[in-house]
């Protein structure tokens, strides 16, 4: 028997009426049902280290949700069918309305159900800011998209509990379980979502230029007249926004539709249409007088939209850290199951320090990341936390929301051109990734409130130095930038146009010596030598000899039930 005929009898037997003109070998399975939590190398650590293992269980269970091919499935169809504007209803009646696929609706449902948006409100133990924080970090690997609704809800708890009227109106609603998808009155719904309107056409990140107008209407409300360029979820129940009063600039609490169940008066003038970031809706309004009602002092709304910024930049950082993980996890799964030249992808050298060097980018991230959201769960006992926490936070906004992009097109190219078509998620998360960077400042606005911050609360230097000095002594090449950068720290800080290079400094020996006292000797040796030792390139794979790129590559992988 010739060999061609025993081509021709394997390819009947596979499929006798011709439909299959070969057969589909070397591809690797999809990453699905899979427990991301308790797959991650880095993250079971973190929330141990950090006091929140008590929150293991409802880790897992939502770790085994987003890694489900169900839920992948959801974020498609989510990305695909995108969310529609109705600004009138069949009989012309007005009704500014945002339409969503049914996937939508049933992330959200998900991730609230999860209390992605309130558990350290909910549940206020040690570490409840970290146990939150990995729940947003889980569930950004699912599908980004929801995490901006339930990101700004988190958020908007600490500025609403400030003023007892408006938690009173609001608090059990935006800290409910139950997912509510009807527009409609606060008072008929079983939960609510906080949105955010602050950036107009001329400011920009410049909030001292807002246009809008708040006018007194003498009950104790006031009604705002002006436009917001980006507003982000517009459907959503509440929102916090600016305006100008006498006393300047303020924080108002605008309902998304009045007690009379009527529309409040704003008009959505249309959605965004955004490189990324597809199934959650962005757009521009116009407020024809909607009724609001003011939020800590007049004149100070820039000051109550920052402290809501620290929290919003924090899940930023983690959620950032999240899409890394899942962008190495797609990345290192796919090379451990598919072969080129006798050898899996992942055991060619060339290969693994690739996957290694990503690999050790998301672990610095994640670590850098959840230390500052400790700090939150430990600000009220330890004032060096606090002041920690001031410095940190937009430190690793930065940093890791500027790392993401890089590690996102690495990852993609390990699948070659099968991880650029949309019907595979790196596509999503590539357009995703430089998103956070923006949102809630851009990079260049983060690090000038990191000098910012040096300058008017200048025991945050302290206290971020001692931090660094925790990991003194472990390696000599860490102990010798620390002395520098102890050297450098004040010149540095004093050069506005050297902020960038000062903030990647600090983020970079912050990961450093998280990484020297808690990860693997091998992950921190690794980082050192390519991020602190010199030379650095900011490319991936570019780990030296000695450095046992295999097995760091390997520890990456994903396990499947």
């Amino acid at each position: 028997m010739g060999l061609a005929e025993t081509g021709t009898r394997t390819t009947e037997a596979l499929d006798p009426f011709g439909y299959a003109t070969h057969e589909v070998l070397n591809q690797p399975p999809p990453l699905a049902d899979y427990d991301a939590f308790g797959t991650d190398p880095v993250l079971p650590t973190i929330v141990r280290t950090f006091g929140a293992e008590w929150a293991k269980e409802r880790l897992h269970e939502a770790g085994k949700v987003v890694g489900s091919a169900h839920v992948q499935e959801l974020a498609r169809q989510a990305n695909r069918n995108l969310p529609e504007l109705r600004t009138h209803d069949r009989f012309g009646h007005r009704v500014d309305r945002v339409d969503f696929h049914p996937a939508w609706h049933e992330l959200m449902g998900l991730a609230i159900r999860h209390d992605t948006h309130a558990l350290c409100w909910n549940d206020p133990r040690p570490g409840a800011q970290v146990a939150r924080a990995a729940l947003s970090y889980l569930w950004n690997q699912g599908e980004n998209g929801i995490c901006c609704p339930i990101g700004m809800t988190y958020s908007a708890v600490p500025i609403l509990r400030e003023d007892p009227a408006r938690w009173a109106e609001w608090g059990k609603l935006v800290t409910s379980t139950a997912y509510d998808r009807r527009q409609i009155r606060a008072a008929d719904k079983t939960g609510a979502t906080v949105g955010m309107a602050m950036t107009e056409k001329q400011g920009g990140s410049d909030l001292r230029q807002t246009q809008t107008r708040a006018l007194p209407n003498g009950d104790g409300t006031w009604s705002l007249v002006g436009h917001k360029w980006f507003f982000s979820v517009p459907h959503s129940d509440v929102f916090l926004t600016l305006a100008r009063t006498p006393e300047g600039v303020s924080c108002f609490v605008v309902a998304g539709w009045l007690p009379d169940g009527s529309r409040n008066r704003l008009q959505v003038q249309r959605l965004k249409d955004k490189c990324g970031n597809k199934s959650n809706a962005s757009s521009e309004v116009e407020f024809r007088g909607a009724i609001a009602h003011l939020i800590g002092e007049p004149g100070h709304g820039i000051r109550t939209g920052l402290r809501m910024n620290h929290y919003t930049r924090l899940d930023f950082a983690v959620g950032s850290a999240g899409l890394m993980r899942q962008a190495v996890a797609q990345a290192a799964h796919h090379v451990a199951n598919r072969r080129a030249f006798q050898r899996a992808l992942i055991d060619q050298p060339i290969m693994a320090n690739v996957v290694a060097d990503l690999a050790l980018e998301a672990e610095a991230a994640a670590w850098l990341s959840f230390r500052f959201c400790a700090a939150l769960d430990r600000e009220k006992e330890s004032e060096s936390e606090r002041l920690l926490g001031r410095i940190g936070a937009p430190i690793a906004k930065y940093w890791v929301c500027k790392r993401v992009p890089a590690v996102v097109v690495e990852a993609l190219e390990c699948h070659g051109g099968n991880g650029f078509i949309e019907d595979h998620l790196m596509a999503r998360l590539y357009r995703e990734a430089p998103l956070n960077g923006i949102w809630e400042g851009t990079g260049n606005v983060i690090c000038l409130d990191v000098l910012r911050s040096m300058e008017r609360t200048p025991d945050c230097v302290p206290a971020l130095l001692d931090e660094l000095r925790l990991a003194r002594g472990a390696d000599r090449r860490y102990d010798a930038e620390l002395e520098a950068l102890e050297r450098d720290l004040l010149d540095i800080a004093r050069q506005e146009g050297q902020a960038r290079r000062f903030v990647e400094r600090l983020a970079i020996m912050a990961s450093a010596g998280l990484l020297l006292r808690h990860a693997p000797p091998s992950v921190a040796d690794a980082f050192i030598a390519t991020r602190v030792a010199g030379g650095y390139a900011g490319h991936f794979g570019d780990l030296p000899s000695g450095i046992d790129a295999g097995a760091t590559a390997r520890r990456a992988v994903p396990t499947l039930y």
